[in-house]
């Protein structure tokens, strides 16, 4: 009994670790945004970094909000920067969602945060 109760605690010692991860264990740095016009065609970058500061290996979900000058959302996008692969801890993965995004006139501020976090 006593080792059934001690294998249970390590096979559930993971995932509780991982549970303690959340959207405010992850920062984004140097977030960029800018556009770009090339003769006919305007693009849109929208590069940061994604660091992990959580004792576990998990990935986080951002989402990037376009305002317009009276700060009403125009266009909103949400991302897995690393895709379906964790991010270790203290490691960044660098991003670029611009080409999510559509350019349009009345673009003038931009957001960006963390809004969800898995283990994959």
């Amino acid at each position: 009994m006593k080792t059934l109760i001690i294998s249970a605690v390590l096979l559930f010692a993971p995932l509780a670790a991982q549970a303690d991860c959340n959207p405010k264990d992850f920062a984004i740095k140097d977030f960029k945004p800018a556009v770009n016009n090339t003769g006919t065609v305007t693009r849109m970058s929208l590069r940061g970094e994604l660091v992990n500061n959580c004792a576990a290996a998990s990935a986080a979900q951002i989402r990037i909000d376009i305002k317009d000058d009276a700060g009403s959302v125009i266009q909103s996008k949400q991302a897995w920067p690393a895709g379906t692969a964790n991010i270790a801890p203290g490691d960044v993965v660098k991003f670029d969602l611009g080409r999510l995004f559509r350019y349009q006139s009345g673009m003038s501020s931009y957001t960006v945060s963390v809004v969800d976090v898995r283990t994959w």
